[in-house]
């Protein structure tokens, strides 16, 4: 599972067999733009220990970046509203 500020991708579903667009273009870490969905899909399914160590990498990012945004939502006020209107994309599955 690939966590991103759009949705929960599970990338094993067929869907990313043949998207060669990057991981995730907002993504914060170098493997979100360096890779293809296509690529993490087939190392995943085909059990190579670089899929789960390129999914890691970019999970570990996306929650420091949801973190440190949190962080910047509370110091301006404005968690509460941000919290609503993040919360439901965070739970779409993609």
């Amino acid at each position: 599972m690939l966590f991103t500020g759009q949705g929960i991708m599970n990338m094993k579903n067929r869907k990313w067999m043949n998207d060669y667009s990057p991981i995730d273009e907002q993504g914060s870490s170098f493997v979100d733009r360096q890779y293809s969905r296509a690529y993490l899909r087939h190392l995943i399914v085909s059990g190579e220990m670089l899929g789960a160590q390129i999914a890691s990498t970019h999970n570990l990012a996306f929650y420091l970046w949801l973190v440190r945004r949190a962080f910047e939502e509370i110091k301006s006020g404005t968690f509460t509203a941000w919290k609503e209107s993040i919360i439901p994309a965070l739970n779409t599955r993609l």
